[in-house]
């Protein structure tokens, strides 16, 4: 949880071609801006994205330790006696 914190309170700057971007360091876009005008609408909608595809890997991700865990149990299950 306090690293969380500390991630959040960062921050991270970038800017090209009239495009600037800040975002926190626990990934939540802070404000998008196009030659110095900023959209609220478009920080939302890019914050969603991030959160929905965060999802889809924390989901793909406890597919896959699911399915190791059921492999390393059939493995240790076939051993044990």
């Amino acid at each position: 949880m306090a690293m969380q914190q500390a991630l959040a309170a960062q921050e991270v700057v970038v800017e090209k071609d009239g495009v600037k971007v800040v975002m926190s360091g626990d990934q939540k876009v802070k404000e998008i801006s196009v030659q110095g005008i900023s959209n609220q609408i478009l920080n939302d909608v890019v914050n969603e994205a991030i959160r929905k595809s965060q999802e889809l890997a924390a989901k793909k991700l406890q597919e896959m330790s699911g399915g190791l865990g059921g492999l390393m149990g059939a493995m240790g299950g076939g051993n044990q006696q």
